[in-house]
Parts: structure tokens; C-alpha cells; sequence
């Protein structure tokens, strides 16, 4: 891979000092945007409607800039793994999981997370670097062009607020009429929760909203996720509460379920008391068993009576279907590896 900047992942305002600072007028950007995300073109000689002297400027210090994935692997569910080689020589891991006519890609906001929770294997694995606007995109535009994409979730490796910058970059880019132009109401971020940059996340665009809840009780949440001793969640529900996702906008909870240790009566009380006044809806997840690790997934059973009791409370509650266990692509198992 060169050594220079990609203009692939800038914004329109971005591209505009880019190209004043070349010497060129402004709308030029507006040009180089439909070339890059409207066409999708890779080489500058394809900018047909710019100058030559234009793309030899542009090229003597930029490339568009793109990686393909490297490897994948298909489950036999359908839900196809893709590996992706990052500038900072890691691999992340995006995973496209069809369902009739819907498609939708996980896609990752950093290499490695860390958030260290114990369910999870690219915690594991520790925080190598923060994907770049052009490297989160890049998952999407490279897959899009092979099956296409309907629905976008920010659930693959890394906690996308940790990465706000960038992950916000790339949300200007994909709902943008200058970019890709994409509804934000296709577009969930899922986060463990981190205050500062959860409250400029609600304020700024219209995506959806999915927090890592997994227990309501904080000592036992701690356990499992050390970031509650930092990012709480009754401060984190007590934020959410004061902005309004009772229109379009949703708000969800992921709640990975562990046999004997958030599964019971008292759980479903602690959420129902935790959740009181929100409307919102929660995922039930089975957890995936992974090395090395003491904790169980809830039976079947009582994940039945845990989502119907809760939904007696008022509290939508699904069990999320399981997909890509078998290619260690389902929740909490990407780890930027080759298998």
C-alpha cells in the first residue's frame, strides 16, 4: 500500500480546503465526491472531468485509497466473514449476515478493543489502533460491490465511541447527499457507553442507538465490563432519559444472557426497575461460548421466560437469532484472525 493519504473517508468540507490549498477552485470538491462515492472510481485517470494537471496534483500527494479483504469464510447459515488487512498492519473483521431481503454488515471501528469485557474475544485480544473514516467505510463500499448492503450496524470489533471522531466522519459520509446518501434510520451504533461521547453521539446525527447492557445491578455488571467503573449504568440510562427517542429514532439494550449469573427473577426486576419511563426495546443475546471461559449461556428455556416476563412489564423484549457461530462470527467472537 502507498504511503499517502486517502481522500477515500473525507467529508465535502474536507475535500474543499484540499483542493484550495492546490490552487483550485472549490467546487472542484463537490466533483472529486460524486467521483469517489457516487462512481466509485479507484484511479485518478478515471476523473475524466477533472484536469490532468488537477489529478497529477492530487495524486503527487494523495490516492483515493481502498483495501480488500484478504480472506472470508461462509457459514452455514449464510452469514459470511470477511478479514480485512488495516494501514496499521492489524486485521479487523466485518460480517454480512443476509436474512430475506434485508442485508446487513457489522462492521468494525477499531482493531482490537479496550473495553476488556469478559465475554468477548476481541477484548482479548487488547487495542492495537483506531480505524480511520476511509478504513470503516472502506468494509462497506468493498462488500456493497459484491452483495448488496440494506443495514448497517457499528457492532464489529472496537467500541465505536472510543473512536467518535472517526466514526462520526463516516456517518457525514454515508447519509450525506454528497455521499452515499444513505438513511441514518439503516444505521445502529452499539456502544458499552461512554458518557462524554455517548451525549455528543445523540445530539449530533439521528443514528440508532443499541447499549451494552448485559446486567442492571453495577457491581455485577463490573465483573463482566471493568468500563463500569467509569461509565455507570444508571448514569447511562439516566442520560439517555433526558433526550426524546420517541419518534423514528430507536433505542435498544443488548443483553448477552450468562446460566445463573443475570438470568433471574431478580434481573428481570432490576431491568424492569432500571428501564422504568424509557421507551425502548431490548435484544436478548445467547452467549457463544468462548475459550477459556467460566461462564455458561442461559438454556433456551429460560431465555423464553426471561424475554416474556419482561415483555408482561411493558419492555419489548426479542432473542436475537444466532448467526455465524460456526465461523466464530457471531457476537462477542471477532478477534482479527485468520481461522
Amino acid at each position: 500500500m502507498e504511503n499517502k493519504e486517502w481522500l477515500f473517508g473525507k467529508s465535502l468540507t474536507e475535500l474543499e480546503k484540499i483542493v484550495v490549498e492546490l490552487g483550485e477552485k472549490k467546487f472542484r470538491a463537490k466533483q472529486l465526491t460524486d467521483w469517489i462515492y457516487t462512481k466509485g472510481v479507484i484511479e485518478f485517470d478515471e476523473m475524466s472531468s477533472l484536469s490532468k494537471s488537477f489529478r497529477d496534483k492530487l495524486e503527487a500527494v494523495y490516492q483515493i485509497g481502498g483495501i480488500d479483504y484478504n480472506d472470508k469464510c461462509e457459514s452455514k447459515d449464510g452469514t459470511v466473514k470477511y478479514i480485512f488487512p488495516t494501514v496499521g498492519g492489524s486485521l479487523i473483521e466485518a460480517v454480512y449476515i443476509p436474512d430475506r431481503e434485508r442485508g446487513t454488515l457489522c462492521v468494525s471501528s477499531q482493531a482490537g478493543c479496550k473495553m476488556g469485557c469478559k465475554f468477548c474475544m476481541t477484548g482479548r485480544g487488547g487495542f492495537q489502533h483506531h480505524l480511520t473514516t476511509g478504513e470503516i467505510l472502506n468494509q462497506i463500499r468493498c462488500i456493497n460491490s459484491i452483495t448488496p448492503i440494506t443495514n448497517i450496524v457499528y457492532m464489529g470489533m472496537g467500541e465505536p465511541l472510543d473512536n467518535t471522531d472517526n466514526v462520526m466522519r463516516s456517518f457525514e459520509v454515508l447519509t450525506s447527499e454528497w455521499g452515499y446518501a444513505m438513511s441514518p434510520m439503516r444505521i445502529t451504533l452499539s456502544t458499552i457507553g461512554v458518557i462524554k461521547n455517548l451525549k455528543r453521539f445523540i445530539e449530533e446525527c439521528n443514528i440508532h442507538l443499541a447499549v451494552s447492557l448485559h446486567n442492571p445491578f453495577g457491581v455485577e455488571r463490573a465483573a463482566l465490563m471493568p468500563v463500569e467503573k467509569t461509565h455507570n449504568i444508571s448514569d447511562i440510562i439516566a442520560l439517555i432519559k433526558t433526550y426524546d427517542f420517541t419518534h423514528q429514532r430507536r433505542v435498544s439494550f443488548e443483553y448477552t444472557m450468562f446460566k445463573g449469573y443475570n438470568d433471574t427473577d431478580q434481573h428481570i426486576d432490576g431491568l424492569a426497575r432500571l428501564l422504568k419511563g424509557l421507551k425502548c426495546r431490548i435484544n436478548l443475546i445467547r452467549f457463544h461460548k468462548i475459550p477459556d471461559s467460566k461462564l455458561e449461556p442461559s438454556s433456551e428455556k429460560q431465555m423464553v421466560y426471561f424475554r416474556d416476563s419482561l415483555t408482561k412489564r411493558g419492555i419489548i423484549t426479542t432473542i436475537r437469532a444466532s448467526r455465524g457461530e460456526d465461523i466464530f462470527a457471531a457476537c462477542g467472537m471477532l478477534k482479527g484472525e485468520v481461522e
